[in-house]
């Protein structure tokens, strides 16, 4: 069986991001290879020196402080930081249970270059892997595969609509480089098409290529919580948006139920809700969806999973529109797709109004079900089909 080398990022403590990293895994065996999850450790001083100008990368430098304060103001608050590092560890179990395997660790870029030799393919994706952050690894960008190598981007996202002028010759560099390109946006194919002349394909995130019960055979349904909530999952930190929760709570009865602290830390959170869950792994993440009467959103795969389980729901915008590091391109694309650009909050509506809006799920399934006929049909034909 010939085996495919895994460029993921299998590390972050994000829920959507694991449950996605499973389905890539699913996808691949489901077409006849066999895989690996490339480990890269690049923390070696050649790698800081020569990547120093990352410092004054303005995508790079806003997620590194993002975290530093989140853990700032974490210490603040002990008892929220002791169950932090408690959710924390259930992703960690489920990371262990779930994800891999693995590759050996390539500790530097030179390791990493010579076990590239070792696969028949090297697969990026899904996620946000191409942000303008990362372009300096070279490694989500495939750059240390070998010319020869098959080299395949399955869904993945630039996570903006513009690249910066700074970085197009760099990203056509490596566009050019993989034969077989398909990404999550559609804003992402026009990037594509405007740096290198190409076509690529647009792609279902691969947690969208399982329908509700196929996702059922795979983590069976448990009820979390007893009685009828409103599931609150924001990772941004917008004050109208929690305060827009809270009228939809009062207006239909029904307790709040949050995850706080997930991405950043906001003091409001410390309060908002009715039911804060720390002891949480993907697992739950998923089964407080499904359980849920309404969900209230910031987070693409909160939005994918609520489509999926047939909820009513609402996503907002995590980030201004306006702003030019914004990521609300991928969640602009898959709501064009499937017809759900309704199910979008805008500032000043009643969200009880708009939410309890019928959704035509039948639609939206068939077109659901179109769209994975592709996606696997590209994955296919990437991998397995004679160069």
């Amino acid at each position: 069986m010939k085996k495919a080398g895994l460029c993921v990022r299998y590390d972050c403590d994000n829920f959507g991001s694991m449950l996605q990293i499973l389905a890539t895994q699913k996808a691949i065996r489901a077409i006849g290879w066999d895989y690996e999850i490339i480990r890269y450790d690049k923390r070696t001083p050649l790698f800081y020196i020569s990547n120093v100008t990352r410092l004054f990368n303005p995508y790079f430098m806003k997620g590194k402080i993002e975290t530093f304060e989140k853990n700032r103001k974490l210490k603040g608050f002990p008892e929220v930081q002791k169950e932090n590092s408690i959710r924390n560890k259930w992703i960690a179990d489920y990371r262990r249970a779930y994800i891999g395997p693995y590759s050996p660790v390539y500790k530097g870029y030179a390791n990493l270059v010579k076990g590239a030799e070792e696969y028949d393919a090297m697969v990026v994706g899904s996620d946000q892997l191409w942000t303008p952050a990362g372009i300096k690894s070279k490694f989500y960008n495939l750059l240390f595969a070998p010319d020869y190598l098959k080299k395949v981007s399955f869904a993945t996202s630039f996570g903006v609509g513009e690249i910066p002028a700074s970085q197009k010759k760099m990203t056509t560099q490596y566009l050019q480089r993989i034969e077989h390109i398909s990404v999550r946006e559609t804003r992402g194919a026009e990037i594509v098409k405007e740096l290198t002349g190409r076509d690529a394909t647009v792609a279902l995130d691969p947690t969208l290529l399982y329908t509700r019960d196929e996702w059922r055979e795979i983590f069976p349904e448990k009820r979390i919580i007893d009685e009828p909530y409103i599931f609150a999952y924001f990772l941004g930190s917008n004050e109208e948006h929690r305060e827009a929760v809270e009228q939809l709570k009062k207006e239909s009865g029904l307790k709040v139920v949050t995850i706080p602290f997930m991405d950043v830390f906001v003091e409001r959170d410390l309060t908002f809700g009715d039911q804060r869950l720390f002891e949480v792994g993907p697992i739950e993440f998923l089964n407080l969806i499904r359980g849920a009467e309404y969900i209230c959103t910031d987070s693409f795969h909160g939005s994918v999973f609520s489509i999926l389980n047939h909820k009513q729901f609402m996503t907002f915008d995590r980030t201004n529109s306006s702003d030019k590091q914004t990521r609300n391109s991928r969640i602009d694309s898959l709501f064009g797709l499937l017809g759900l650009e309704k199910r979008r909050y805008r500032s000043g509506v009643t969200l009880k109004n708009v939410i309890d809006q019928s959704i035509d799920f039948d639609t939206v399934d068939q077109k659901l079900a179109e769209l994975r006929q592709e996606t696997v049909g590209f994955l296919n034909n990437a991998l397995n089909a004679k160069e």
